[in-house]
């Protein structure tokens, strides 16, 4: 399934407020967390996660990953975790909304 289009920026900040990850980490975190439904691309999680650390959302250093590799760690900051609540609410309410056009098709059960 295909993330949609303005999404990524916030499901990176969600995923990190559970702690540092690196790149590869936060894409299986994603993916983890939707039950595999959404399967986040290099291609796009890289441009993804530079947009937000120079939007002083994130912070990120070198680190040592579990592999004994070097990795560089992102971390949520006070202004990400700011820019992730407003996005949640948001995200609530645009939810809500779609959901309520769609409801159930007429003269299904669901």
């Amino acid at each position: 399934m295909d993330v949609v289009q303005g999404t990524l920026d916030m499901l990176v900040l969600r995923t990190l407020v559970f702690g540092p990850l690196h790149g590869y980490g936060i894409a299986k975190a994603i993916e983890t967390g939707s039950g595999g439904k959404l399967d986040i691309e290099f291609g796009s999680l890289y441009p993804a996660l530079k947009r937000v650390e120079q939007k002083g959302w994130v912070s990120s250093s070198w680190e040592t990953s579990d592999s004994k590799r070097r990795a560089k760690f992102y971390r949520l900051t006070p202004a990400g975790r700011r820019q992730l609540q407003a996005e949640h609410s948001q995200w609530t309410e645009f939810v809500r909304a779609v959901a309520a056009i769609m409801g159930p098709l007429p003269g299904s059960n669901t």
